[in-house]
Order: C-alpha cells, then structure tokens, then sequence
C-alpha cells in the first residue's frame, strides 16, 4: 500500500512556509467475498457495502452451480469452483484502482475452503474466514455435491487433521498474511474440531485474529448472528487497512528523511 509524500510552499502574508503533504496513491485495496455452497453473492452485498465504505474496490460473484448457472449444481467440481474463485481475483487485482499487494479475501464455509486453497495460487495480503469447510483431498474433480455422500465425513471434519495431510491446510501454514477466523457457538456443520484443525495450521501469519460468535448456528440465521458477524468483520477489515496505511505512511516519512540526509 503506497503513500504518496510531497513537499509544498504555503503562502501566508508576504511569506511563505513549508509543509509536508501526505495522501494515498490512487490505488485502493480489493475485497473479495466468496460465499459457501448452496449460497450465493447476495449474502456478501451488505458487508461488502460497508467495506466499499472504507475506501476499498469490493467484489460479489457467484460460483459456478449456484444462481444463474444452477443447472450446473450437481455436476460441478472443487477444481471448476476453484477456478471460478481465480478467475474472479485476477478481475479484481487487474482493476486499474486496486493495489496488488493489498488483496483482503473474505469465504464462508465452503468459500471459506476456496480462499484459503487461492492463497496457495495468488497473493491475499488478508484472509478472512468464517466457518471454513475441510474435505478430504481425494476426488478432487468429483461433483462437490456427491463428496457429500461420504459417511465419513462429518467425523473427519470432528477429528484432528494435520497440516501436511490437507490441501486447504498446507495452504493455510503456508500464509504468511493477517488471518482471521470466525466461528459459530452452535455450529453443527463445521464443529469446532475443524475451526481448530485451521488456527493450528495458520502458523506463519502476521497476526492471527479468532472471534466466536455466541449463539450463531452455521448459517447465522438469527439477525443478530448476522449483526455481530458483520461488526466482527468490518472492525478488523478496518484496523489491517488503517493500520497498513499508517504504516505506508511512517515508512514514506522515514524514507524522505533519509533522502534529505543523503542530499
């Protein structure tokens, strides 16, 4: 994130004085919001507005098998839905407003499993997850639909998974960004297990944020589930990107002087 620094004269009486004028560059940071399966990008509009209200260029899509492209529920894969996902960040990191390097990507539950595999493949300077799904690695290009019809399932996503042994997690120790992660008190889908299997993981972050909503199923369906999930979001979406703009700041001011020491 860039800090543009520029020395100026003010005029004031008949004398003129110095200053110092810091603004950001004209590019801004970029959200990306990827919702779980069976949802689609309507659930993400409200806090993407919010988000847009912070200064940053924000994305909505809806993944392939869901909406408009339905028809395509029960033959769609992980590696199609991951593509999706890749093909809607490279439209968002090719915007001429978005700074590369300040990509926040926001997934929840199967979304939230995506965004964490992209990391692998893209740069996302901050990751937010909110009950992120885990599936075993094996039929990766099986109809995600029919990963379902595995009864051992819901007891692997109980039981403790090692980094090395899950592609979303290898994914995740790997992110040296800001993470955060959100649960659900009373979620019954990801179990707390799971969210555990993923802050294990996160080992190589800058700063690892962990938030529970109280009383929250996993699809938040009380208004105030939803409330407090958005608070919870846009607080910290708001200190990476203030606190990365102090930070461009200070290291321009630094860089200045520097550069006046050494005329």
């Amino acid at each position: 994130m860039d800090i543009r620094l520029e020395e100026i004269d003010i005029a004031v009486d008949q004398d003129r004085i110095r200053g110092t004028a810091l603004s950001p560059t004209r590019r801004l940071p970029g959200v990306l919001f990827v919702h779980g399966w069976g949802g689609s990008q309507q659930h993400d509009l409200v806090r993407a507005r919010e988000a847009a209200g912070l200064g940053c260029v924000c994305l909505t899509f809806d993944l392939r098998g869901h909406e408009s492209t339905a028809a395509q529920w029960e033959t769609v894969s992980r590696e199609l839905n991951l593509r999706d996902l890749v093909a809607a960040y490279d439209w968002l990191a090719s915007h001429p407003v978005v700074d590369r390097s300040a990509i926040a990507v926001v997934g929840i539950s199967y979304g939230g499993y995506l965004a964490t595999i992209l990391t692998a493949l893209r740069r996302v300077r901050w990751l937010a997850l909110r009950s992120p799904a885990l599936y075993k690695d094996r039929d990766w290009e099986l109809a995600k639909r029919k990963l379902h019809l595995d009864p051992d399932l819901p007891a692997y996503r109980r039981r403790p998974v090692a980094a090395q042994d899950n592609r979303a997690l290898r994914a995740a120790a790997e992110f040296n960004g800001d993470a955060l992660l959100v649960e659900a008190e009373r979620d019954v889908v990801v179990p707390r297990q799971t969210t555990e299997n993923y802050r294990k993981a996160f080992d190589k972050t800058r700063s690892l944020t962990s938030r529970t909503i109280a009383d929250a199923d996993h699809a938040l369906t009380g208004k105030q589930a939803q409330k407090d999930y958005t608070a919870v979001l846009i607080k910290w979406l708001t200190e990476m990107i203030v606190g990365a703009r102090e930070q461009a700041a200070k290291t321009e001011v630094e860089e200045n002087k520097k550069r006046q020491s050494a005329a």
